[in-house]
């Protein structure tokens, strides 16, 4: 683990192929099983129509700022999405500490994950495929998050787009 003061150049999160989202790594993520005990989060809203975000890139800015300004960033990348309705989802953002002025969340449980590739319009598909994977490992999904990890121009730059579905499981 890095030092606690952690600036955005010295994390996971500095790219210097784009200067945006780095590349995912698929391995770190695909299929695997977290257990989190109040792993915190800046917790923020989207505004959406029919599930396509339209300030997602505001809120986002907006965030990191709070963040670096907090020296606040995780060694690792972290932003989960729970679409709450057709109009508005939740974004999560990892972060090592409380940001002042911010919503701050904690997540706990178990979560399986599992890495999909493909335009976000198939994200229904995922979500059932997540279905059908859980109930494989003989568990039942109580939520699901969605980590989009490339924001439409660095997937088109990378030539891939990935979405990271984290199953809280039973």
């Amino acid at each position: 683990m890095r030092g606690e003061n952690m600036k955005l150049s010295e994390t996971n999160y500095d790219n210097a192929e784009t200067d945006c989202c780095a590349k995912l790594d698929t391995e770190r993520w695909d299929e695997h099983e977290f257990t989190w005990e109040n792993k915190r989060f800046l917790k923020d809203h989207v505004r959406s129509v029919f599930h396509i975000p339209v300030n997602f890139s505001a809120v986002m800015t907006r965030d990191h700022t709070a963040i670096e300004a907090a020296e606040g960033y995780p060694s690792e990348p972290l932003w989960l999405t729970d679409e709450v309705s057709p109009w508005r989802s939740d974004v999560y953002m990892a972060v090592d500490r409380v940001i002042p002025d911010a919503d701050m969340d904690e997540l706990s449980g178990t979560y399986l994950t599992k890495v999909f590739e493909g335009p976000y319009r198939n994200v229904g598909k995922c979500t059932k495929s997540m279905e059908e994977y859980v109930a494989g490992k003989g568990r039942d999904v109580k939520k699901t998050y969605y980590y989009y990890a490339t924001c439409p121009k660095c997937a088109k730059h990378y030539g891939k787009n990935h979405v990271v579905l984290f199953a809280k499981v039973d």
